[in-house]
């Protein structure tokens, strides 16, 4: 079996620096490394991707098409990884959108500002500076990696579209040659703009169905500190 663009398959995998030190994985011995110290337990869940649709570094994607179901390590430099470090990511956070939501921002703590994560630099009075780049921009890095099989299953690809696309698990069915799927009504323009993936991977129509909205009023910006401090 070999895996061509749009194939869903599933796998296990490690990521680690040059030196050894594990920054991501979604295998449990593994997590629990990197992990250690933490009090909260550790999960670890299957991955699965769509080749060719960037559910995961593009460079490893590139990589596994054409494989088949097996063990491989990828060793990557900064541009085929995370990028390179760029100085107009580092930006001054006014020190309002920590205040307004009773948030102490600390030198090393990391925060996702509506989807875009940063790192906390300095913090000097009301001049809060943020590096907006990938932490790991510009490292060189190593994976490890395991196929464990070939999802053949619609449903669950179906599934794993609407995770990746929506961050969400949403209802969903298959009817009269259709996908029809119930999403907030304040999201439907934008499901509605996959209509053309659903039915390139699926060769079935999208539908979309609108729920009423559930969703209330948030700031401007949404500081929300994450479970991470990075030096």
């Amino acid at each position: 079996m070999v895996f061509k663009k749009s194939d869903f398959i599933e796998l296990e995998f490690t990521g680690k620096f040059k030196n050894g030190e594990i920054f991501d994985s979604n295998i449990k011995e593994d997590l629990e490394t990197l992990h250690s110290g933490h009090d909260h337990p550790v999960e670890s869940k299957s991955f699965i991707l769509c080749l060719g649709e960037q559910m995961f570094l593009k460079s490893i994607e590139d990589f596994l098409i054409g494989k088949d179901i097996g063990e491989y390590k990828v060793e990557l430099s900064p541009e085929k990884a995370f990028g390179n470090r760029i100085s107009s990511l580092i930006m001054r956070i006014p020190s309002k959108v920590f205040a307004q939501q009773r948030i102490n921002p600390t030198p090393g703590d990391v925060f996702n500002f509506d989807g875009r994560i940063a790192r906390i630099l300095t913090v000097s009075g009301g001049r809060i500076m943020a590096d907006f780049n990938n932490p790991l921009a510009g490292k060189e890095v190593v994976y490890t990696i395991r196929i464990k099989r070939k999802v053949e299953d619609i449903n669950e690809k179906i599934k794993v579209l609407i995770e990746f696309l929506f961050r969400q698990d949403l209802e969903f069915e298959i009817k009269d040659n259709k996908i029809i799927m119930d999403i907030d009504e304040s999201l439907v323009k934008f499901a509605e703009m996959f209509k053309d993936k659903f039915k390139e991977l699926f060769k079935l129509e999208l539908e979309v169905r609108a729920i009423k909205s559930q969703k209330k009023g948030k700031p401007i910006l949404n500081a929300e500190k994450l479970d991470k401090k990075i030096q």
